[in-house]
């Protein structure tokens, strides 16, 4: 503890650092000096306050800044302890996913090149169960700079994001209420969907029956099923809504709408065997645009966020931390395949 306190006392004179910086240079030149190893324990607050004379909010917030860094880690409010040291770490980040599909490895991707190799991001994947969000939120509260998630649209989730300083938490992909000081990145889903179906009115024309498959168990947009059925109701549409496509049951004369790529990919190694022509025959609409949708069987048409501008986005706030509530709106991508 010694050479914390020596260390600090050196850098009072310094005018290029406030007083929380002095803190966490004196505590991290003892890291890198092998002075302070991990598991080694901090002096107390109270040791610090009575040592170097620095206010106790000061003192709690370079502690809090090293904890967020992953360098200090707090354990049963007996006392810091050095946790890593590697001091040239800027952030640690709890990226927490609904599950690692093609599209979400495109943001997370991007989120990490945005980042730089200074940001840890440790990755978490609820996969839309309430119990296995709790248990993840249980297990990383208190432990990151800043989290990242992708929430389940219920009333309890949103009770427990707000558990979580507003000034560390972004909401991603899902949109959920929070108070005005909460930030978001997020999409819409049924206003977003009903337009470009809208748009899409001469092509699903070409079809004589419009199939959507969506389960209502699982973690696919509420919002998408609401501006179908808004949609075919409105224009007419002879159409169905399935909760899954069962092999060999494809049909000519249907446009086919899919949220989940398993689906789509069982479809088209059905289409392979009858000589059907895509586009012509067989109609396919995608949700979620990737690189595979793009260049397979000419193209597949999507209704789809930019994930790798949410993730650059979502980047820039980590690094700026500067308050925003955005919504990606959904682009309709047009390829052969109607």
């Amino acid at each position: 503890m010694k050479i914390v306190f020596e260390n600090i006392n050196k850098l009072k004179a310094a005018t290029h650092l406030n007083k929380h910086e002095k803190l966490i240079s004196g505590i991290t030149s003892a890291i890198e000096s092998k002075d302070l190893v991990k598991g080694d324990r901090l002096p107390s607050i109270n040791k610090m306050v009575a040592e170097i004379g620095f206010a106790r909010k000061t003192i709690v917030k370079a502690y809090e800044e090293l904890k967020g860094r992953g360098i200090v880690e707090s354990k049963n409010f007996k006392g810091y302890y050095i946790a890593d040291v590697n001091t040239k770490t800027k952030l640690r980040v709890a990226l927490v996913l609904y599950a690692f599909h093609t599209f979400q490895e495109d943001f997370y991707n991007t989120f990490r090149a945005e980042l730089g190799k200074k940001y840890i991001i440790n990755v978490f994947f609820h996969h839309n169960n309430l119990d296995v969000f709790k248990d993840i939120l249980t297990r990383i509260s208190g432990r990151y700079g800043m989290y990242v998630i992708a929430p389940i649209q219920t009333l309890e989730v949103s009770m427990l994001l707000k558990k979580i300083p507003s000034d560390k938490l972004l909401v991603i992909d899902r949109h959920i209420s929070l108070p005005n000081d909460y930030s978001y990145i997020t999409q819409e889903f049924e206003s977003s969907t009903y337009e470009q179906l809208k748009e899409l009115l001469p092509e699903i024309h070409k079809y004589k029956q419009f199939v959507l498959f969506f389960k209502t168990d699982s973690d696919y947009p509420i919002g998408i099923l609401n501006a179908f059925n808004k949609f075919i109701e409105e224009f007419n549409i002879n159409a169905t809504v399935e909760a899954q496509y069962k092999t060999g049951s494809i049909k000519k004369d249907r446009l086919y709408f899919f949220i989940n790529d398993s689906d789509l990919w069982e479809v088209l190694k059905d289409i392979k065997p009858k000589n059907y022509t895509i586009g012509k025959d067989i109609g396919l609409l995608a949700h979620n645009d990737n690189a595979i949708k793009e260049v397979i069987f000419g193209g597949i048409t999507t209704i789809s966020i930019d994930f790798k501008k949410m993730a650059k986005e979502s980047a820039n706030y980590i690094k700026l931390k500067e308050h925003t509530r955005k919504i990606i709106p959904s682009q309709l991508i047009q390829r052969k395949s109607l």
